[in-house]
C-alpha cells in the first residue's frame, strides 16, 4: 500500500502539480471480471483530484483524469521492480483499482517467511522510557477476576510498546495502608502473626468491612487503628504484635501476588506500596496550599468545580493522606525513579472522574507530568449471570479460580491426560484471548465454554491453527517422494492462496494501528481472521507432495511467523502439538 501510494503521489504531482495523499483501501471481494482482473486495492484519488482542479478553474472528466493517472502509474512501475506484475483498471465514475500480480504476492510471501522481523519493524517509541502501571491489587485483599483482566491487558500493552522500540518499566501500585488494612487487622485481632494465611486475610476483610459499616463503635476503633498502621508503615516499626501482624500480612500478600503473576506470565519491575509514596504526596499537597489546594473543615481539598470537575479531599481531618494524595506522590515518585517520556496508567472505569481531579490538581504545578500521562480505563468482568462483584461484599470470583475452572474444563475434554504443561498453556491462552478480544473500555462477560472452543473465536482455536501449520511443515520436511516440481513462474496462485497472502500482507499496517491505539483487541481480531483464511487454504491447497510444495511451504512459514508474533503480543505462548 505504501509503495503504491508513494508512486501515485509522485505521478499526480508530475502530471497536475498537485500534492495529494491517496486514500488506498482494500477491495472487499476477490471475484475476477470478464477480463480476469481482480480488484485487490482501490482509490478515489482521481475524483478527489478532479475536485481540486475544478476549484483552480480546470474542468476535467474524472474518468479521463483516472486514465492519465493510470498511465503515469504504469510508466513509473515499469522503471522499477518493486511492484512487478501490478495491473491497474479504471472503474465506475473514476475509481482506480489495482490487482497485485502473482509475482508480487509470491515476493511478499518470501519476505514474510524468510525475513520476517525486518518487514514488521516499528519505531514510534524508539529511545523513549515508558512506565506502564497496571494490575494494582491491594495487599490484605484477594485478587479477583478484574485483576486477571487488567494484568493481562497491561502486559499486552507493555509488549506492544516494546515492539515499537520503547523501554518499558512495568510497575504495580497497591494500598498497603488505609482503611481496608485497618478493617482486616481489626477482624484478625485474635490471630497471631504466625497463624495468618491469605485465606484468613480475605475473610477478615469482609468481616471487618461489615462491622465498620454496621457498628458506630467499631467504626471509631478502626479509625484509631488506621492511624496506628500508618505510623507502623511510615516508621517501619516492629515493636508490637499489631506491627508484626501487619508486616506478616503484607508479606503474605506480595508472595501471593508473585505466584499469581508467574502463573500468567507477568513480571513487575517494581511494586509501589502506598506507604512508600504517601509522605511524598503529603508534602507536595501541603507545599501547594493555598495556591492549588485549600483547607476546609480541618481537611485539605482541591476545588475541581472551576474546571468542570468536583471537589475531592487530599488530606483528611486526621492529617492523613487520602488515595488522592498518594496518587500525587506516585506520579512524582515514578518520574523521579525513571524520568519517563510517557506514563501509562491502566485502571477500571470507576475511577475516571477521580483521576481527572487528581491530574487536574497536579497540572497546576507540574503540567509536564500530566501531559506525559495516559490514563486507559476498562469495564468490569463478569461471569454469565453474575452481579457486579465486590471484594468488600465477598461475592467476587477469585482470579485463580477462573484459571482453575478453565483447566478443569480442558481436563474433562481429555486434553489434560497427555501433558499438564499443555493444559496450563491452553488455559492461559483461552483466558487471555477471551478477555483481550474485546475493545478496552466496556464491560466483559467471560464465557468459559466459548473460551475453550476448538472451532470458535477462541485462543484454543488459534493455537490449534499454529499446531496444524507446524505439522504441515514437518510433513514437507519428512516427505521422501520425488514429485516433479514445476518452475515457480508456472505457479498460478489459487484464490485461497491469494486470500491468505493478502491477509499476511496486512500485518505491518495492523501493527501500526495497534501501537497508535494501544489496542490488543485489534491483534485478536486479525489473528482470528487470518486463522480462518489459513483453514481455507489448508482445505483447498495441498502442500506436502504437491508440485508447488516448496512455494506453498513459504505460505505456511509466513503464516506461522505472523501467528506466533501476534500471539506473543497478547501474551500467549504457542505449542508444537496438542
Amino acid at each position: 500500500m505504501n509503495e503504491i501510494c508513494e508512486i501515485l503521489k509522485s505521478v499526480v504531482r508530475g502530471l497536475f502539480g498537485v500534492e495529494i495523499k491517496p486514500d488506498l483501501v482494500e477491495a472487499p471481494e476477490l471475484e475476477r471480471n470478464e477480463r480476469g482482473f481482480r480488484a485487490d486495492l482501490a482509490t478515489n484519488v482521481a475524483m478527489r483530484l478532479t475536485g481540486i482542479l475544478s476549484k483552480q478553474g480546470v474542468k476535467e472528466n474524472p474518468r479521463a483524469v483516472a486514465e492519465k493517472v493510470r498511465g503515469g502509474f504504469l510508466a513509473e512501475v515499469a522503471k522499477s521492480d518493486k511492484l512487478f506484475g501490478v495491473q491497474v483498471e479504471v472503474a465506475g465514475p473514476g475509481f482506480l483499482n489495482f490487482m497485485l500480480g502473482d509475482e508480487y504476492l509470491r515476493g511478499v510471501v518470501g519476505r514474510f517467511a524468510e525475513d520476517f522481523d525486518s518487514n514488521i519493524s516499528l519505531g514510534e517509541y524508539f529511545g523513549k522510557k515508558v512506565v506502564v502501571e497496571f494490575s494494582d491489587p491491594n495487599p490484605f485483599k484477594v485478587l479477583h477476576i478484574g485483576h486477571l483482566y487488567t494484568s493481562m491487558m497491561g502486559e499486552s500493552i507493555s509488549r506492544i510498546i516494546e515492539l515499537a522500540g520503547g523501554e518499558v518499566h512495568r510497575v504495580n501500585f497497591g494500598g498497603d495502608v488505609g482503611l481496608h488494612v485497618a478493617k482486616t487487622l481489626f477482624a484478625l485481632e485474635k490471630e497471631t502473626p504466625e497463624d495468618l494465611t491469605i485465606e484468613k486475610i480475605a475473610r477478615a476483610y469482609v468481616e471487618g468491612t461489615r462491622a465498620y459499616d454496621e457498628d458506630e463503635k467499631v467504626k471509631k476503633q478502626i479509625t484509631v487503628l488506621n492511624k496506628k498502621i500508618y505510623e507502623i508503615a511510615e516508621k517501619k516499626l516492629h515493636d508490637s504484635v499489631l506491627a508484626e501482624k501487619y508486616w506478616r500480612g503484607r508479606e503474605l500478600s506480595y508472595e501471593y501476588f508473585d505466584e499469581f503473576y508467574e502463573r500468567i506470565g507477568v513480571k513487575f519491575e517494581k511494586y509501589y506500596p502506598e506507604s512508600t509514596v504517601a509522605t511524598t504526596g503529603l508534602e507536595v499537597v501541603k507545599a501547594h496550599v493555598p495556591d492549588v489546594y485549600e483547607e476546609s473543615d480541618g481537611a485539605v481539598v482541591f476545588r475541581g468545580e472551576k474546571y468542570g470537575l468536583h471537589t475531592r479531599v487530599f488530606i483528611n481531618r486526621e492529617g492523613l493522606p487520602t488515595y488522592e494524595a498518594k496518587d500525587v506522590g506516585l506520579i512524582v515518585t515514578k518520574d523521579k525513579d525513571y524520568g519517563f517520556d510517557e506514563s501509562v496508567v491502566i485502571t477500571g472505569n470507576d475511577i475516571v472522574d477521580y483521576m481527572k481531579v487528581v491530574l487536574k490538581s497536579v497540572e497546576q504545578y507540574a503540567p509536564e507530568l500530566v501531559k506525559k500521562t495516559v490514563h486507559i480505563t476498562h469495564g468490569n468482568v463478569r461471569l454469565p449471570g453474575n452481579e457486579k462483584m465486590s471484594s468488600r461484599k465477598g461475592n467476587f470470583v477469585k482470579a485463580v479460580d477462573v484459571l482453575d475452572m478453565v483447566e478443569k474444563n480442558l481436563d474433562e475434554g481429555g486434553v489434560g491426560a497427555r501433558n499438564r504443561q499443555t493444559v496450563k498453556t491452553l488455559a492461559n491462552a483461552a483466558v487471555k484471548y477471551a478477555l483481550l478480544k474485546y475493545k478496552i473500555g466496556g464491560n466483559i462477560e467471560f464465557d468459559m465454554k466459548e473460551s475453550v472452543s476448538m472451532t470458535g473465536n477462541s485462543g484454543v482455536y488459534l493455537l490449534y491453527s499454529v499446531v496444524r501449520a507446524n505439522k504441515i511443515l514437518m510433513g514437507v520436511e519428512n516427505n521422501d517422494t520425488k514429485n516433479e516440481v514445476k518452475d515457480v513462474l508456472d505457479w498460478k496462485l489459487e484464490e485461497s492462496e491469494v486470500r491468505i497472502i493478502k491477509k499476511i500482507m496486512q500485518y505491518p499496517k495492523l501493527l501500526g494501528e495497534v501501537v497508535k491505539e494501544k489496542a490488543p483487541h485489534l491483534i485478536c481480531n486479525y489473528l482470528f481472521e487470518t486463522a480462518q483464511e489459513f483453514s481455507r487454504f489448508y482445505e483447498n491447497c495441498r502442500v506436502s507432495g504437491s508440485e508447488f510444495e516448496t512455494e506453498r511451504k513459504r505460505i505456511v512459514r509466513a503464516f506461522l511467523n505472523v501467528m506466533k508474533h501476534g500471539l506473543g503480543l497478547i501474551g500467549i505462548e504457542t505449542l508444537e502439538e496438542m
